[in-house]
């Protein structure tokens, strides 16, 4: 079982405290693992809808669900967006739908498998919920094959 640690997060801080406000350590917490986030999506240019795809960016372990170069990704993937409380208003579209970002900013409640409120790491993988074991790298699939592994997403 892998604990949260709480000793640098404030209680129920999403709750009570604005997005401006959260501390880095809280913020980090904010994100459930699901890895969904890093998989690559297919925006339709005449509708803007988005498709959601089981390619995953190069930089997902798949077995993790984390990025193996967080600190550095932007120097191996430019193009990774780095969300914030400032960025994460124009990034909502492509977010998931039980993303801790985005049901925070919605002033909805974290699902009961989140970390924040289950206290383990684990408990996102044991919902069924994240993309562990069930994506392909990008690198393994042409760009132009991507609409082949589009999915709907686990929730």
């Amino acid at each position: 079982m892998s604990e949260i640690p709480r000793n640098d997060l404030r209680p129920e801080f999403w709750k009570t405290v604005p997005m401006d406000d959260f501390t880095k350590p809280e913020w980090e917490a904010v994100c459930d693992g699901c890895g969904k986030c890093c998989l690559n999506k297919l925006e339709d240019e005449d509708t803007g809808e988005v498709d959601l795809t089981r390619v995953s960016c190069r930089l997902l372990d798949g077995s993790t669900c984390l990025c193996s170069k967080y600190a550095l990704r932007r120097q191996y993937v430019p193009e990774c967006i780095q969300l914030t409380p400032k960025t994460l208003e124009d990034n909502m579209y492509w977010l998931p739908k039980t993303c801790g970002y985005r049901l925070v900013s919605e002033g909805r409640d974290l699902f009961d498998w989140h970390p924040l409120i289950s206290g383990n790491a684990e408990s996102v993988h044991a919902a069924g919920v994240s993309m562990r074991g069930r994506v392909v790298n990008e690198k393994d699939v042409n760009e132009d094959d991507w609409d082949d592994y589009i999915i709907e997403e686990p929730t």
